[in-house]
């Protein structure tokens, strides 16, 4: 067993074991609750720039799943490859047992060039984190020393989005969607919806483009690097266009209408975190991953707050008056986690219906 050992910035040590790719690699320590879901979890591309540390003990124990595609989109991942930086496990499984699974999870990070650590106290790592805030950490191997990296000065997004447009045909709605880093879980509920998605670039120019609505993506590091993204959207307020934004497309959306974000203490990352809906007073569990959050306080008056975190009373989504415009900042399509929202599609699918009959009208 090779020697490993993961830095945090505030120079505490934690030496542990090497799997996956023996590298050294540096970026942004940050934690997940979620007991399974770790193949889904590690495609995310919100995850980019990112060191992982999965509060579950057991990780690796069912193994990976094929890398097969179904109508251009990965049938078990969330994008074509891994985004984290590295991974960091209690215990981690060599033997792995599932009827899905092709290869371990080492392996795989290994194609991928991740490296991992296993054998330390994610426990006493995690409570640091919570007390202290996320803060950057690298993993040194083969004492190789390396740099602390920042991912939230760096343009993450331009990284991870499409490098060009792709259409996926399904159906009569046009939905434009604009790639900030899209897990493809999203593109397939739209597509199961019967709608036609035309995947664009986080900076394309879609003036000349038909569609019906929009959606904003997931994606990751600081909404306020998404300048471009940004300017589009306030397009799309002003010409009326039905919005949904997810994750950091609710933060993209507030900052369009001149509300504002700021960074949180340790994020929101599993497949149970509770959300309350404030136009029902029900309460639903979601699946999270954000490390940034929307200041409700800062709102235009024709807006609202839609949804809020049980836990901490963040702010977990928008909508205006009008009901063209919402957004969330939980994955309502889940992967990992539960569909408890997936309803959110089908109510914003209603409004463009509608909304697509008025224009027909006149």
């Amino acid at each position: 067993m090779k020697k490993i050992r993961l830095i945090l910035e505030d120079k505490t040590v934690f030496q542990g074991f090497s799997f996956g790719f023996n590298i050294s690699s540096a970026g942004e320590v940050v934690f997940n609750t979620g007991m399974v879901g770790y193949p889904e979890s590690l495609t995310d591309p919100s995850y980019k720039g990112q060191i992982l540390v999965m509060t579950f003990p057991l990780i690796g124990n069912y193994g990976v799943p094929p890398p097969e595609k179904a109508a251009k989109l990965m049938k078990f991942f969330e994008s074509e490859k891994i985004h984290i930086k590295g991974l960091v496990v209690s215990d981690y499984s060599k033997d792995y047992s599932h009827w899905n699974a092709v290869q371990s999870l080492s392996d795989w990070m290994k194609k991928n060039s991740i490296p991992g650590i296993y054998g330390i106290d994610t426990r006493a790592l995690t409570q640091r984190l919570r007390e202290n805030g996320v803060m950057l950490g690298k993993i040194e191997a083969n004492d190789k020393s390396i740099d602390f990296y920042n991912p939230d000065e760096d343009d993450l997004v331009s990284q991870v989005s499409c490098n060009a447009p792709e259409i996926y045909e399904s159906g009569k709605i046009k939905i434009l969607l604009i790639d900030c880093g899209v897990k493809h879980s999203i593109i397939k509920s739209l597509m199961k919806r019967r709608c036609s998605v035309m995947r664009v670039p986080w900076n394309h120019d879609f003036s000349d483009m038909d569609y019906d609505a929009a959606v904003i993506s997931n994606g990751p590091g600081d909404p306020k690097q998404c300048k471009a993204t940004i300017d589009s959207i306030r397009k799309l307020v002003h010409e009326k266009t039905p919005i949904l934004g997810i994750c950091l497309g609710n933060q993209l959306l507030s900052l369009a209408i001149g509300a504002d974000t700021y960074k949180l203490r340790y994020g929101h990352r599993s497949q149970n975190q509770p959300c309350i809906d404030k136009l029902t007073g029900r309460c639903h569990i979601t699946s999270q991953n954000h490390g940034f959050a929307v200041n409700p306080g800062l709102l235009p008056k024709e807006w609202k707050e839609w949804f809020v975190n049980a836990n901490d009373d963040t702010n977990e989504g928008i909508i205006h008056n009008s009901g063209l415009f919402r957004s969330v900042q939980f994955h309502p399509e889940a992967n990992p986690g539960p569909s408890d929202t997936d309803f959110i599609f089908d109510d914003f699918l209603k409004v463009v219906t509608k909304n697509m009959a008025r224009e027909e009208r006149y």
